[in-house]
């Protein structure tokens, strides 16, 4: 793609003679006369580089207007690369607006090699400021999620390696593992570490898409396409153009559409319902699954041949039960969150409850461990969080929860938390971390 260039100074002679000659040297170029007119425009589009006039009211040459929409710019964007175009003579005034923020400058009149210059310089600046962002954003996630997932056991070993070497590819993964396992957060986590990492991340929970409305809602529609369609609407997939698609629970689409999905994959082309127009798309696929999917194509659930289009790597994410030496830095990492979230930081977890908690096999796994934290931490009534905080039945041969509903739970902890707070629900909402909005929704729904 052709670096963009914005070009803004009242003089249209100036912005026309820019305009050519930057669009000659392999520049995307816009131009505009008018400053108020640069919040919009750069919040549509990331422009490589701005060359910005000084001076816009008739005889006014201190410089303040340029200051002051060079303020503007960086405000809106502080890794804007911004060229401040000066009169001849004034280098003082452009070495401030340097210190103000702005990259270089040029003067008027200016040497038509030296502007094509400057301004590669200042693309290539951009170019390094994009690729220093995303190496930090990069490095935050290798220290943040995968922190987050946490797991020292090599079976989470072994998942991070699979991570690291598909994430700057652009090869299809297939994520597997049952519920709780965080086959989202790993998707993520490859987004954000893969060369996509600035574009969209969208994800779609295949099992919550009726059969009727599949190809409406990932092909997208016309207006007048069914009943009901006044609008036209891009699909779920083109809308992911440019990003990563990842497609939760693929193993839920119905037998009927797994043809026209893996049409549209291996074509990489769209023809949205009521229109004969095709339309392309790039997108990073990864896919994800609790079922056994090996056992759905053999069962003629689920085709084969999407099933290699889709599977060009696969990483399981093993459960809870087999990844017991991380209890104790889960059970560490979701204290530490749970108790900063409702002001608790004096609470630990008594040493032997650990114990226990590494004999139960977790079928809700992390996902289940991290309510049971946050519910121990609500209702504990002492500094030390003990085994029956967490529900525990008292057979001592077989220690093991009671049985895991998470609406049951969530219920439970709604009811208690209104209790304990005396029916005030502004406390209770308080308490929760929800807004009374949800607070409110969730007592409808569970008739409290």
């Amino acid at each position: 793609m052709k670096p963009h260039i914005l070009i803004v100074d009242d003089n249209r002679d100036i912005l026309t003679a820019a305009r050519i000659l930057l669009s000659q040297n392999g520049f995307d170029v816009t131009t505009e006369p008018d400053p108020r007119q640069i919040p919009f425009l750069i919040k549509k589009t990331d422009y490589s580089v701005i060359l910005l006039d000084m001076n816009y009211s008739k005889g006014i040459v201190h410089g303040k207007e340029g200051f002051h929409w060079l303020e503007g710019i960086l405000d809106l964007n502080p890794g804007a690369v911004v060229i401040l175009i000066t009169a001849y003579g004034d280098v003082e005034l452009a070495v401030e607006g340097m210190r103000k923020g702005a990259s270089d400058f040029v003067q008027k009149p200016w040497d038509n090699q030296k502007l094509v210059s400057t301004v590669s310089m200042a693309d290539e600046l951009h170019r390094e400021k994009r690729k220093s962002s995303r190496l930090k954003s990069q490095n935050k996630l290798l220290n943040q999620n995968f922190k987050n997932i946490i797991g020292s056991c090599e079976p989470m070993k072994a998942v991070f390696n699979l991570v690291e070497k598909v994430a700057g590819t652009d090869a299809n993964v297939l994520i597997t593992g049952e519920n709780g396992t965080g086959k989202d957060l790993i998707a993520r986590i490859i987004h954000e570490k893969s060369e996509r990492a600035d574009s969209i991340f969208l994800g779609v929970d295949m099992g919550s898409i009726p059969e009727s409305l599949f190809e409406s809602e990932m092909f997208g529609h016309e207006t007048g396409a069914f009943t009901g369609a006044d609008t036209s609407r891009i699909g779920r997939i083109e809308a992911a153009s440019g990003g990563t698609l990842f497609l939760d629970e693929i193993g839920n689409i119905p037998l009927g559409q797994q043809p026209k999905l893996l049409r549209v994959l291996e074509t990489r082309e769209v023809v949205p319902l009521g229109n004969g127009g095709k339309r392309s798309f790039n997108v990073r696929l990864i896919c994800a699954t609790n079922r056994n999917i090996q056992e759905l194509v053999r069962t003629n659930l689920f085709r084969q041949d999407l099933l290699y289009r889709i599977n060009t790597v696969e990483i399981a994410i093993p459960p809870l039960r087999e990844r017991k030496e991380d209890i104790p830095l889960l059970l560490e990492h979701f204290l530490s969150i749970y108790t900063k979230k409702y002001n608790r930081k004096e609470l630990r977890i008594h040493p032997s409850a650990i114990e226990k908690l590494k004999q139960y096999s977790w079928p809700g796994n992390v996902r289940e461990l991290s309510h049971l934290v946050e519910r121990a931490v609500i209702l504990a009534d002492k500094d030390i969080i003990e085994i029956n905080d967490f529900s525990l039945t008292k057979n001592e041969q077989a220690p093991c929860f009671s049985d895991f509903n998470l609406e049951e739970m969530e219920k439970n902890v709604i009811k208690e938390a209104i209790l304990s707070e005396e029916g005030n629900l502004s406390k209770t909402s308080v308490l929760l971390g929800i807004t009374r909005a949800t607070l409110y929704r969730k007592m409808e729904k569970y008739d409290l």
